[in-house]
């Protein structure tokens, strides 16, 4: 059956699976980018614009790690329901999750909305940039049930080993946002409203066409009636969903820590940081879908009662991240200037605003390929339900680079904002050994899914 990835080659099975996951996100990451880019090089005040759309970024991807972690949830579930063959309960597994999320969504949107200002404030945002940020923030919010449905579908596609119509949605929906935003923002002058417009309007439209399709999908399997919403069904997918929510979140809080200590350098330190970020964040997305495509594997594997594809499988994964690893390495380092160049005209970006973007691609690039051994262990882990193993690596590397950051600054003064960068490979090298032990350790062969 197309999809499924208990047969064949591991090697092969995993990274044709896994391969256009890796070009959605990169399709993903070039509009998220070009979003920074092109407010960067044509509002009125680019720098000020681009500092306003990265102030937001910590509190978006607070959001964006809920829908995340449901997403990754979701996936494991089905992944060892469609490896066993229980059509039946897959579906209501799917059902109940489409169902959750939307009333979890809601009620995170209506918080959103009343409490944007005071996300930034609590952030110490510069008064200048305060306005834009939360007029991008709010339609954020607006077009978050949809984008949170885009994942839950996301999630369920890479479970049923469909990683195809994912790739389809993300390249229309990237080409179409580029070009809303160039319209909007160059010929219409609507700044920071119009790149957060250009985002919702297509997200939105990803968002209604992957549900379809997902419905499309689910219906293809022929089974006898099932549950549309199951409370028990809704705990179990909760066991898995919550500590990938929990592993997003806390990455997420720990960036917001950071983010206010970045803000207190000013909106010219903010805007390169914003840029690197942005960069960065290209990069590790890349890395964790590779981890995404390595967990729907195990879990399906696990569900068929066949392990030792596992080991096979992940070897040939590991190979190709630690591959994307060092691509994003050799192009950070070696051309970060132009890099983050691409963010901001010459007339508005400043010595600083380059400088503290290049700093930040040239501390943290070179280790990238440890990243990418850490996110293909936690995805064996994930897959494998060893939440709790999976959970400690990740608040090992958050604890350490938040206090990191906070005392090297006060400790160093000297370095300045570069004091902040160098916590993230700190966090990253103490993970990544944590993780490798705990998948030698083989704990997660043993763990029952559902």
């Amino acid at each position: 059956m197309k999809g499924d990835l208990t047969k064949g080659s591991p090697i092969s099975s995993v990274c044709r699976f896994t391969l256009p996951l890796l070009l959605s996100v990169a399709f993903q990451q070039i509009y998220s980018i070009s979003d920074s880019i092109i407010v960067g090089k044509f509002a009125s005040d680019g720098e000020a614009a681009l500092a306003s759309v990265g102030a937001s970024y910590p509190v978006t991807m607070i959001y964006m790690s809920i829908a995340v972690g449901c997403n990754a949830g979701v996936s494991v579930v089905l992944s060892h329901l469609f490896g066993s063959r229980r059509y039946r309960d897959m579906k209501t597994a799917a059902t109940t999750s489409i169902i959750g999320a939307t009333v979890l969504s809601l009620v995170l949107t209506v918080f959103g909305l009343v409490f944007a200002g005071d996300f930034l404030k609590m952030l110490n945002a510069p008064e200048n940039i305060m306005g834009d940020s939360v007029l991008y923030l709010q339609l954020f919010f607006v077009g978050f049930l949809l984008l949170f449905l885009y994942n839950i579908a996301n999630g369920i596609f890479t479970a049923l080993g469909d990683s195809v119509t994912p790739l389809i949605f993300l390249i229309s929906s990237s080409f179409a946002n580029i070009i809303l935003n160039y319209i909007f923002v160059k010929y219409l002058h609507l700044d920071v409203f119009g790149v957060a417009l250009a985002s919702l309007i297509t997200q939105s439209a990803a968002g209604i066409l992957s549900f379809i399709f997902v419905i499309i999908k689910l219906n293809s399997f022929k089974t006898e009636k099932f549950k549309l919403f199951s409370v028990k069904m809704l705990a179990t997918v909760s066991k898995y969903a919550v500590p990938g929510i929990l592993q997003q979140s806390f990455i997420s809080v720990g960036n917001l820590f950071i983010q206010g200590l970045v803000n207190s350098f000013g909106s010219s330190v903010i805007a390169g940081y914003s840029a690197a970020i942005k960069l960065n964040t290209f990069c590790l997305s890349s890395l964790n879908t590779v981890g995404t495509g390595i967990s729907a594997f195990t879990a399906q594997n696990i569900g068929a009662g066949k392990t030792e594809r596992v080991k096979k499988g992940t070897v040939g994964i590991a190979a190709m991240a630690c591959c994307v690893g060092a691509v994003f390495t050799i192009c950070y380092f070696f051309f970060a200037d132009g890099l983050i160049s691409l963010f901001m005209s010459k007339k508005d970006m400043t010595a600083l605003a380059l400088s503290a973007g290049r700093d930040f691609l040239k501390i943290v690039a070179p280790f990238d390929i440890i990243g990418a051994v850490k996110l293909i262990c936690d995805g064996v882990l994930r897959g494998g339900g060893a939440m709790g193993q999976f959970l400690t690596a990740t608040f090992t590397d958050l604890l350490l680079r938040v206090i990191l950051a906070f005392s090297l600054v006060y400790m160093m003064p000297d370095l300045e904002y570069r004091a902040i960068w160098m916590s993230w490979p700190a966090g990253w090298i103490a993970a990544t050994v944590l993780s490798v032990i705990f998948v030698m350790n083989g704990s997660w062969k043993r763990g029952k899914i559902i």
